[in-house]
């Protein structure tokens, strides 16, 4: 049974016809503009249509440093009051023209509150990217020190030993549901916030039998703005442009750390994510494909319920606009609003155990239509926020009915994960319109090892890999002593994760490979394919038999990995093979020390600089090896980029400590002085045949001693026009991502990468002339290992097109400039750490000159 839309309008997606005019712009033209893949009308988040406009630095809040954080120590019992700092008003604030809540009014509201009621307790758990405090507003009868305790003790019995808590009559009666609501995630999606504090207010100070009673049950959370930033500027992304729903199991940002953190310590059994704007009201669960890792049949049956649930209470509102309801499960076709990637805060927070939802309210206010009266943006404002409170308040009652129920099911998500139980097979109609098309599943594997010494590629990387698995709750354990499994051995210090955990399904889509799902949907509403174990420079063994459960301690911390491995005198080297690396080398140019840089792309650091060595080495984890005699190598100094690029790659550049300052079209035709630059980075808003001459002809000279580096259309585009290198870029289809296998050449930009990478929007290049070296091609057949890549309705821009095709290139133009393009995405969002190593690489090639 395939699931169609009931009743729903087209519409045609912003991503869409951004998508087209990159098909304008791109040399070859074989891919046409891919189907619409947003039923919100609006864009997916850091797709192709990033390649437009130009990253440029994030503003600033007026006296930073006096934002310093106001965490709580460690309290116990509840209420937990907070004295919050109150912000000096901002007019500016782009809530206010919606008769909303600016960001400055939410504090003195929380402070009120506490004065007034002891039900609420208010804790900052961590800052903006621009230092604005982000509230945890939590709701609960009073709680003794004694009683807090004992909560904590099931909770803790729920994730660690679930099976007693099963069994426990004690915990099944008197423990406190917890639900958690997030809020503004978006930072124009605003309305969230002030449901939020309507709710806060009414369960603070009611005296409503029903509510009292939630309350001495239950413990509701309120994340009251995720993007205070954003909320500020009126943008969908916060201050450093990263979208925070798509940044879960990458972490990069201040903001997405806190929402983590909150979610793994609540451990919430259900929670909402409140969004904007579509053609009536969304309403989770979603429709396939469904991540494979979920213990589905836990999810879907309270999923569904509460989604009927929510639906009868919008409706039951009576505004007209909020009418035509959409549950993305019953009424979308596969791929328009799928739950597989575990990037946005609902299907995350579902690998610890919520029944989680995203509420999409039906008024849009944002963008174009902030433009419209005031008095129009207020009525759509006032809507919106009785539907996401009607969402909330229709929540928090099935919690209340069905606490219980809930409870256990999150008790059984944990203990089959301990067991190591198999997935369970789920029937058709297990819920009304569950057919093959929703039966996604997969085998686990016993262990994951990620080994120690020689074995493994980069120690930074296995280190990062670590600290990131076990910032997730995801169980690590390092070998004490060498030991066999599976056939194979592993010294001492390897790390163990063994696949009998609760947050197993969390583990195992951090570290699988994943699954081509072209063929299970037209379309996918955001990226399909991501894999921290082939995409973040670790080496990781996949364990599928044996007993893992070798002597070991748990893991708090990775171990250092930095270290010098040469005597006092001798001449150091290093191979930039991860982003740490670079990092050390940047360290090291900053400092003033004279490195060099040989054919091969090895890094030499003289003797004398040993010390600073060692403490490079210490700081990122990385280990400088002895110099071999040979080639002196080329003096590489601390390059400048001037770059157009994303906001992912403007911050994952500086992330590895280059000195970059963006630019644009308008910029350079602003004047911008390229003479103190050494690399242009092209990849985003900027177009060579809209400069004007003077800045064309700036472009012209730099090229004659500078390196470029492009990537994607726009960064295709700027090499034609500029006439750079001779090839002909060819694109994928405009919605096509994932992990796609490579094969490496035997430069310097390709000798040392990883045998995957990743794409969106993926391009290839053909026609090229004499003197374009291959760096890296696809793997030939069809090189997608997981994500969705289709072909278009001609037949082009698909995976088997792609095949053997050169993905990045390098050459030096008739100028002299050196110049590397990708049609991969070693940057995307910050999140493949281990292909960051092939951007610094062809940073270093194309800034170093070599002897005339």
């Amino acid at each position: 049974m395939q699931k169609r839309p009931v009743g729903r309008p087209v519409v045609t997606s912003i991503a869409a016809s951004a998508l087209s005019l990159l098909m304008v712009i791109t040399l070859a033209p074989s891919a046409a503009a891919a189907p619409s893949r947003s039923p919100k009308g609006e864009e997916p988040g850091n797709g192709p249509e990033r390649n437009e406009v130009a990253a440029v630095d994030p503003p600033s809040v007026a006296n930073r440093s006096a934002l310093a954080g106001n965490k709580p120590g460690s309290r116990e019992g509840y209420p937990r009051t907070t004295q919050l700092r109150v912000y000096p008003e901002d007019p500016a604030d782009k809530s206010i023209k919606l008769g909303l809540t600016p960001y400055h009014g939410i504090a003195p509201k929380l402070n009120a509150l506490q004065a007034r009621s002891n039900r609420i307790s208010v804790e900052v758990v961590g800052q903006s990217g621009l230092g604005r405090d982000l509230y945890l507003v939590t709701l609960t009868s009073p709680e003794r020190a004694s009683e807090t305790r004992q909560q904590e003790r099931w909770r803790d019995q729920i994730e660690n030993d679930p099976a007693s808590a099963a069994r426990d009559r004690g915990l099944a009666r008197e423990y406190k549901t917890p639900v958690w609501i997030n809020n503004n995630i978006h930072g124009n999606e605003w309305e969230g916030t002030d449901a939020a504090l309507r709710q806060i207010e009414y369960l603070a100070t009611t005296r409503d039998r029903k509510a009292l009673d939630l309350l001495s049950h239950s413990r509701v959370y309120f994340n009251v703005t995720a993007n205070p930033d954003g909320r500020n500027l009126g943008t969908r992304a916060n201050a450093n442009g990263f979208d925070l729903n798509r940044d879960f199991v990458t972490s990069t940002q201040p903001e997405g750390i806190a929402m983590r953190d909150i979610v793994k310590t609540v451990q919430p059994v259900l929670m909402l994510d409140e969004h904007g704007y579509v053609d009536g009201t969304l309403i989770e669960p979603t429709g396939p494909p469904h991540g494979q890792n979920y213990d589905f049949d836990l999810f879907i049956k309270h999923g569904y319920a509460n989604g009927l649930n929510i639906e009868k209470a919008v409706k039951a509102l009576g505004y007209p606009e909020a009418q035509n309801t959409q549950i993305p499960f019953r009424d979308y076709p596969s791929g328009e609003w799928d739950g597989w990637a575990p990037i946005y805060t609902a299907q995350y927070s579902m690998f610890h155990g919520a029944v989680s939802y995203t509420i999409e309210i039906p008024q849009r206010v944002n963008n174009d239509a902030y433009n419209l009266p005031e008095t129009e943006l207020r009525r759509r404002s006032a809507i919106n926020t009785d539907v996401s409170e009607a969402s909330m308040k229709a929540s928090l009652a099935y919690v209340q009915d069905n606490r219980q129920s809930l409870v256990a099911n999150q008790i059984e998500i944990f203990r089959r994960g301990a067991a190591g139980e198999a997935q369970r097979h789920i029937p058709d109609g297990f819920v009304p319109g569950f057919g093959p098309e929703d039966r996604f599943t997969t085998k686990f594997p016993r262990a994951y090892v990620i080994p120690a010494g020689a074995t493994q590629r980069s120690g930074a990387a296995a280190a990062r890999l670590v600290d990131q698995l076990v910032a997730h709750d995801v169980r690590v354990r390092q070998a004490e002593r060498p030991f066999s499994l599976a056939g194979r051995t592993y010294p001492a210090g390897s790390y163990v994760v063994d696949m009998h955990q609760p947050k197993r399904a969390l583990a195992n889509v951090m570290l699988e490979q994943g699954r081509d799902v072209s063929a299970n949907a037209e379309v996918m509403y955001d990226i399909s394919g991501w894999s921290h174990r082939q995409l973040w420079g670790a080496s990781v063994d996949i364990v599928q038999g044996g007993d893992p459960r070798v002597p070991s301690r748990p893991v708090v911390a990775a171990s250092p990995t930095g270290g010098v491995d040469a005597g006092p005198g001798q001449d150091l080297a290093i191979t930039v093979r991860d982003g740490k690396d670079a990092s050390a080398v940047n360290d090291l140019l900053g400092r003033g020390i004279e490195l060099k840089r040989r054919t091969n792309g090895s890094v030499v650091v003289p003797a004398s600089a040993r010390v600073a060595a060692l403490q490079v080495a210490e700081r990122y984890g990385v280990r400088f090896g002895l110099a071999p005699a040979g080639e002196a190598g080329v003096v590489l100094r601390r390059p400048t980029l001037a770059a157009a690029v994303g906001s992912d790659e403007l911050f994952a550049l500086r992330d590895m400590g280059f000195e970059v300052r963006p630019v644009s079209t308008a910029t350079l035709n602003d004047g911008f002085d390229l003479s103190r630059v050494d690399v242009l980075v092209v990849s985003s808003g900027l177009r060579y045949d809209q400069l004007n001459a003077a800045a064309k002809a700036a472009v012209d000279a730099f090229a004659a001693r500078g390196g470029v580096i492009t990537r994607g259309a726009t960064g295709s585009k700027f090499n034609a026009d500029a006439k750079l290198l001779e090839v002909t870029a060819v694109a994928g289809r405009g919605d096509a991502n994932g992990t796609v296998n490579v094969t490496n050449g035997t430069g310097p930009i390709g000798a040392d990468a990883l045998p995957q990478s990743f794409v969106y929007s993926p391009q290839w290049f053909t026609g090229l002339g004499a003197g374009v070296t291959v760096q890296q091609r696809y793997a030939t057949g069809n090189p997608l290992a997981a994500g969705h890549w289709r072909a278009n309705e001609d037949g082009s821009g698909g995976p088997a097109a792609a095949g053997g095709q050169a993905v990045v290139v390098s050459g030096t133009d008739e100028r002299g400039a050196k110049v590397v393009m990708f049609g991969t995405e070693p940057l995307f969002r910050a999140h493949p750490k281990g292909l960051y190593a092939q951007v610094a690489n062809a940073v270093y090639w194309s800034a170093t000159r070599n002897p005339v």
